[in-house]
């Protein structure tokens, strides 16, 4: 076991003598413990904090349906998947993206006939 040396405000300290005082045990042991039964509370796993959490507050989405405007939040007109996910969700696309995108593909198509051949 290693020892340690910390620093307590006097009023905590006394309080932890009376404390130990009343259960007939060591200031050290009453730390030990006091350590060990805040590791068991502390030491939930992450997940398994978070796991259900909207849930528990009272919100409820369909989770295809949430992914589902994610996916189609974060796609650009210059995405390749962007005809797929138009047609998934149009709702959450302008008149604005499908020009953008008619803007991306007139360049990428004019940019490919202008490389060079390369005839082997």
């Amino acid at each position: 076991m290693t020892r340690i040396l910390a620093d307590l405000p006097d009023e905590d300290i006394q309080w932890l003598d009376r404390l130990a005082a009343e259960q007939g045990k060591s200031r050290a042991s009453v730390l030990r413990e006091a350590v060990t039964a805040y590791r068991a509370e502390s030491s939930k796993d992450w997940l398994e904090v978070g796991f259900g959490a909207w849930a528990r507050h009272g919100i409820s989405i369909d989770p295809h349906e949430y992914e589902r405007k994610r996916r189609a939040e974060w796609t650009r007109p210059w995405d390749d998947d962007y005809e797929e996910v138009r047609a998934e969700s149009p709702e959450c696309f302008t008149e604005e993206d499908d020009k953008e995108r008619a803007h991306y593909l007139a360049l990428t198509k004019r940019a490919a006939s202008r490389q060079p051949k390369n005839n082997i």
